[in-house]
């Protein structure tokens, strides 16, 4: 069963971009929608109501980009 899908259609698109790079998404409650993690210390909140999606996305986007430690 995989995790249930964000209601922003640009924080999920990044969710996918992050998932790609090898980064697993954990789920949370409230607020913290979850976060983005590579396993070796580079991690990102995602939240369930961004003021500003698209650059929430970015966000994402960027923490995958400079780890040092995704699989692309």
């Amino acid at each position: 069963m995989g995790r249930s899908r964000h209601g922003k259609k640009d924080v999920e698109k990044a969710l996918q971009v992050a998932e790609a790079a090898g980064f697993s998404v954990s789920m949370s409650s409230g607020h913290r929608w979850g976060v983005i993690e590579c396993g070796h210390g580079c991690e990102h909140s995602v939240w369930s109501t961004p003021k500003n999606p698209g650059n929430h996305a970015k966000q994402l986007i960027r923490t995958v980009e400079r780890c040092e430690h995704k699989e692309i």
